[in-house]
């Protein structure tokens, strides 16, 4: 109920237009959306942390994080999950009692966010496990710094959603957690009515989530809730079909570290886990955990879905983000999309590309 509560304040100052009684007394003109809106969209970031030292940090500052896919980053919408907070300096509470060197606490400096607008990121997923590491100083601290650089974002109990305009088309994007001070994943009741009221004020809305096991040993979809280190991880399955019914035209998945299945849902495109994209520092990138995909997605302007080209990369500690030729996540996405969704109307054609069959 808090977040019907914040949308409805939200919107008591939002001024309406009111349909003219005749033509000659309307100076409005009707509204025409581009026929093909461009998403791209990538899982976990995070650039290297000064916590619990600077040694955690890459040796170029990570100025050159997305160097090898930077042609790729370009789209109306640019998207990731930000994995970690804006922080210069400060302690975090969850590794007292244990050795810092071993606790996952991330504060990336403040100078790394101006990293993420240049390289093209518009909207960022804050509904995570480790936004809240550092509690309110880092939460606010990230909140300000992506303010400041107009980056939109979305997912604390603060700030379920944002609206935003751009090249005309009106966006709604909303981002869901099992964690502390994070939008729930695991209410879907309350996810659907805030998804069903953004879409009467929004063109295209879109729905971010982090939810569901984490490793290898959770690529496959089990449309049932997930546990994880005994913890509720969400039933991912049942909040993305949930939120398209709701009026949500893209669903956007991230939290496991592993690549998991797509599937077209009512002409909606799920992204059930974007996996690792750039995490340097403590993340695992052993297996799976270091190959993702970069999604680049078409819909039209009705936000259903046209095509999607997959570009896939990888990680490793030493060469970092390139671009995987042996197109790995792409092959993985086939694999469990065709497990996970027998019979699937979806066609994976060469090494890269996603359509609807015919």
């Amino acid at each position: 109920m808090i977040v019907v509560a914040y949308f409805s304040m939200s919107c008591r100052n939002k001024t309406t237009t009111t349909t003219p009684k005749n033509k000659a007394d309307s100076s409005l003109k009707v509204r025409k959306i581009k026929d093909t809106i461009s998403i791209v969209a990538v899982g976990d970031m995070m650039l290297g942390s000064a916590f619990p030292s600077k040694l955690n940090l890459p040796p170029d500052d990570a100025i050159h994080s997305f160097k090898a896919v930077d042609s790729f980053l370009k789209g109306d919408i640019v998207f990731g999950n930000l994995e970690g907070c804006f922080l210069n300096s400060g302690n975090s509470d969850k590794c007292k009692g244990i050795n810092p060197n071993n606790c996952y606490a991330f504060r990336m400096p403040d100078r790394y966010a101006d990293i993420y607008k240049k390289a093209g990121f518009n909207v960022l997923s804050i509904a995570n496990n480790h936004v809240g590491d550092f509690n309110a100083k880092g939460r606010k601290n990230t909140a300000r710094i992506l303010d400041s650089l107009q980056i939109h974002y979305a997912g604390q109990l603060n700030k379920p959603f944002e609206i935003f305009e751009i090249d005309s088309v009106k966006y709604a994007f909303c981002a869901f957690a099992p964690n502390e001070n994070t939008v729930s994943i695991k209410n879907i009741d309350s996810a659907k009515m805030l998804v069903s009221a953004l879409k009467k004020q929004a063109d295209i809305v879109i729905v971010s989530f982090h939810g569901g096991g984490e490793g290898a040993n959770f690529e496959h979809l089990t449309r049932k809730t997930e546990i994880f280190f005994k913890e509720n991880r969400g039933n991912v399955y049942a909040f993305a079909h949930g939120v398209i019914d709701a009026g949500a035209d893209v669903v956007l998945g991230h939290g496991p570290h592993v690549t998991r299945a797509v599937e077209v849902y009512k002409n909606k495109f799920i992204a059930y886990s974007l996996g690792n994209f750039c995490t340097y520092g403590m993340f695992s990138l052993k297996g799976p955990n270091g190959f993702a995909p970069l999604l680049q997605l078409k819909i039209n302007s009705s936000g259903d879905f046209l095509y999607a080209d997959v570009i896939s990369v990888k990680q490793d500690k030493i060469n970092r983000l390139t671009v995987d030729e042996t197109h790995t996540a792409f092959l993985k996405i086939k694999a469990l999309s065709n497990a996970d969704f027998p019979g699937n109307n979806l066609l994976f054609k060469d090494t890269n590309r996603i359509i609807l069959r015919n």
